[in-house]
């Protein structure tokens, strides 16, 4: 390897790239992993039970809607995740969905114990 006359051999410090990453940018992409894993999962969780309750048709086969429509629910959310602008914001999206699917499961009796399965 050819050494550099203007540093006598010594090669230079290391800068910073501009494009690095500080720890507080991972912090917040791993809290939207984490974000998009859990609450996307409760968020499809309780559309899957909402829809099993509401939609018009047999038992079993509102339970497989409700399941499939499931898939399309979690990368939905997993997408909001990631498009919103801050971590509160996707924070804040996905609890009131979450809250509104909780009132629509208990307005449609989804916590009433029946005394059978």
């Amino acid at each position: 390897m050819a050494s550099d006359s203007r540093t006598g051999g010594i090669p230079p410090d290391p800068l910073p790239l501009p494009g690095a990453v500080g720890w507080s940018a991972r912090l917040a992409v791993a809290g939207r992993v984490g974000l998009a894993a859990f609450g996307g999962y409760g968020v499809a969780a309780l559309a899957t039970a909402l829809g099993a309750l509401v939609l018009p048709l047999s038992r079993a086969e509102a339970v497989t809607a409700a399941t499939e429509a499931s898939f399309a629910i979690m990368a939905g959310a997993v997408i909001f995740v990631f498009a919103a602008a801050t971590l509160i914001r996707a924070t804040l999206g996905i609890a009131a969905c979450a809250a509104i699917l909780t009132a629509g499961l208990w307005l449609a009796g989804g916590f009433a114990a029946t005394g059978h399965a």
